[in-house]
């Protein structure tokens, strides 16, 4: 007993756990001497944060597909020999096909709950990639990628590669005319590879397109091989990592880079994130049980002299789509050897360029701004302009080339020329991600000024009072003390000046000899010239603040 109460006692005033959860931690640090992190663990402290939960969202939707994908490939056959089709679908009765299509048809039409689970890991696949996509772009706006985060930031944009290769792998195993598209589309970009491609395209597919081969090996690295990875990357992206480092939070309520302020771990985390997994889960049976996604009968076996009309693939592979429709044609010829450029470029260059850029970016923005301090507290978007247009700009040229994916579409629906809309979308391109910045950056000073504005003065009342002397004055109300302290605690600074020394007597410092110093610095003044600045709390002033209105405002007041 002296031990048993020894082992519970806390400081005064901590909440003990219960009797269960205590014996179940003395248990397990018996044999694995657990209890130290077990302990740390209830007490750890979960910001209060709708955007935190993005994350959890996308952790959830990867349990689901894992779920659901035991299950159909229990009845699912990777195999591309031909079979003349005999189940329950009649309108394919008699029609030569793939055992891999025929076996989709009889998840869909013979086993019992067959076509729901497909759906259903359909689904959860694209809410998958749609909150890993949320999920990243939160983390560029706040700077959560900064140290000591710039590993878990290189994971997540790994897991992301990944996961968008393998929903494009078992989005064609199912071995239909849709998806039979898609691969041929791949077929190409790999063929276009200078030196290599035709090698590269006898490996992967076996011989001549289609080969026999390509749909067996795509199952093994959609089944086993990439999930394997995501399954060792998921818990060190999401908890280990997590767990280890101090978590994120916004300014306000006291919090620093030594502070943290939220809910425990347990019973308050534990609560809500149950809650959510169900939520996450009854969405996307909901989903899978009344909007149809995916219906392979209707599409037919693969054929590749047939194709489709209006083929659209799943929205995360349709940017690359876009960028293929929307590419000129061009050719490069040298030395007996024809490099298509109209493919190489859009299906190679830019998302290497993009998946680069994002992975150097944290590393690229420390080198602007000279910033190796560690970073706990997140950015407002608001309050660094220039990483928020930057990432503005990102987000237009990803949703140009994915609404470039369906220009065929478009046409067609407003009844304008294809020409039209494959020149537009080449324009915007390149206009849209400057006038994204630009804009992007003036609404975050707009905001800036209006948030000094709040602490300043406080809230309109719309109440407008007279005084003796006829004077008008308006009845302020101030902000909320949370809304406050969002503005007004202070937080690091987000850059430092690296500024070129000027000339002394006409001799000019060694920093500005060097070609790379002048751009860093001028890089520098670029993003350090409207950060925002920590306005001082103003005292409290009571209840209410009048302001004096002037002349103008006084007519235009008393006009009403």
């Amino acid at each position: 007993m002296a031990g048993s109460r020894t082992a519970g006692a806390g400081r005064p005033g901590e909440r003990r756990p219960p009797k269960s959860v205590d014996a179940t931690a003395r248990a397990l640090d018996e044999r694995f001497g657990s209890t130290g992190f077990a302990r740390k663990a209830m007490r750890k402290a979960f910001p209060d944060q709708w955007s935190f939960l993005v994350g959890e969202i996308a952790m959830y939707s990867f349990v689901i597909i894992l779920l659901t994908g035991v299950f159909l490939t229990l009845f699912y056959k990777p195999s591309m020999q031909e079979v003349i089709y005999d189940g329950s679908y009649t309108r394919l009765q008699g029609v030569e096909m793939s055992e891999a299509y025929a076996s989709t048809l009889k998840i869909s039409f013979d086993v019992r709950g067959g076509l729901l689970v497909r759906q259903l890991h359909h689904w959860s696949t694209l809410i998958f990639m749609a909150s890993i996509l949320v999920h990243l772009l939160r983390h560029f706006f706040t700077g959560s990628f900064r140290k000591p985060r710039e590993l878990n930031w290189l994971i997540g944009i790994g897991m992301f590669i990944l996961v968008m290769l393998n929903g494009l792998f078992g989005y064609t195993l199912p071995d239909d005319l849709l998806s039979g598209t898609g691969l041929r589309i791949l077929e190409g970009v790999l063929a276009s590879i200078p030196l290599v491609g035709s090698y590269a395209v006898m490996f992967l597919f076996g011989g001549e397109f289609p080969g026999t081969d390509i749909i067996p090996r795509l199952y093994v690295i959609h089944v086993l091989l990439i999930p394997g990875i995501l399954a060792a990357l998921i818990p060190l992206h999401a908890i280990v990592l997590t767990w280890r480092q101090t978590h994120t939070q916004f300014p306000g309520k006291g919090s620093s880079n030594k502070a943290q302020y939220g809910y425990p771990f347990f019973p308050v985390f534990i609560a809500k994130t149950t809650s959510l997994f169900l939520w996450v889960l009854g969405v996307s049976t909901l989903l899978a049980a009344f909007v149809q996604i995916n219906p392979v009968w209707l599409f037919g076996p693969y054929d590749p002299g047939a194709i489709s009309s209006g083929s659209q693939p799943d929205w995360y592979m349709g940017w690359l789509e876009g960028a293929l429709r929307i590419m000129p044609a061009w050719e490069i010829t040298a030395w007996g050897h024809t490099i298509t450029m109209s493919v190489v470029v859009p299906a190679l260059v830019v998302p290497g360029v993009l998946f680069t850029g994002l992975a150097l970016y944290p590393f690229l923005e420390r080198w602007v701004t000279g910033d190796h301090q560690i970073h706990h507290l997140l950015d407002r978007p608001r309050d660094v302009p220039a990483r928020t247009g930057i990432g503005v700009g990102g987000v237009i040229f990803y949703g140009t080339l994915w609404l470039a994916g369906g220009n065929d579409i478009l046409a067609e629906r407003f009844h304008i020329p294809l020409f039209w809309t494959t020149w537009f979308f080449r324009g915007l391109i390149i206009l849209g991600p400057v006038l994204g910045y630009v804009i992007a950056y003036r609404i975050c000073l707009g905001l800036q000024r209006r948030d000094l504005g709040l602490v300043r003065h406080g809230l309109e009342t719309g109440i407008i009072r007279q005084s003796p002397d006829g004077r008008f004055s308006e009845v302020e109300r101030p902000l909320p003390d949370e809304a406050v302290v969002a503005i007004t605690d202070p937080r690091p600074v987000a850059a430092f000046d690296l500024d070129v020394p000027p000339p002394i007597d006409d001799v000019e410092s060694p920093r500005a000899r060097s070609a790379v110093r002048r751009v860093r610095a001028s890089l520098n003044r670029r993003f350090r010239a409207d950060l925002a600045v920590v306005p001082e709390r103003p005292p409290a002033e009571g209840n209410g603040d009048h302001r004096e209105i002037g002349d103008s405002e006084s007519k235009s007041v008393s006009s009403r």
